[in-house]
């Protein structure tokens, strides 16, 4: 399965592969930013994206709703410390089809990755 891990943080990347590397995904790609993500994502094709609120240039919602404006089908879970209950609902509202807040066990991001897949059957294929 192909995923695309968006967040500005290098360290938090590096957290994140390992433990999809646990899970068994191995075919990740990095991004650094909302527009990184964009410019790499069409090409990579993702089945799958974990993707980080703040960051520089283009924030996680922006990158959101920009690739929901001609991706659909891409589940994507947003990673991030925002916990509010406002923006977890901006979050959804935007796309994201579920929300793991940092810091997260590597149970806790497996536990949301099968969630996920298993409420987008697309993805599974």
């Amino acid at each position: 399965m192909r995923i695309l891990l968006v967040d500005d943080s290098k360290t938090m990347r590096n957290i994140q592969k390992a433990v999809l590397a646990q899970l068994g995904y191995t075919e990740v790609m990095e991004a650094q930013d909302g527009q990184d993500a964009l410019s790499k994502a069409p090409a990579f094709r993702p089945e799958l994206m974990l993707v980080d609120w703040n960051m520089p240039n283009m924030d996680g919602l922006t990158f959101v709703k920009a690739w929901r404006s001609t991706n659909k089908t891409t589940p994507i879970i947003m990673v991030t410390t925002e916990a509010e209950k406002s923006r977890v609902i901006e979050a959804i509202k935007a796309g994201v089809n579920n929300y793991v807040v940092k810091p997260f066990t590597p149970d806790l991001l497996s536990q949301r990755i099968q969630e996920t897949l298993a409420k987008t059957p697309a993805a599974a294929a």
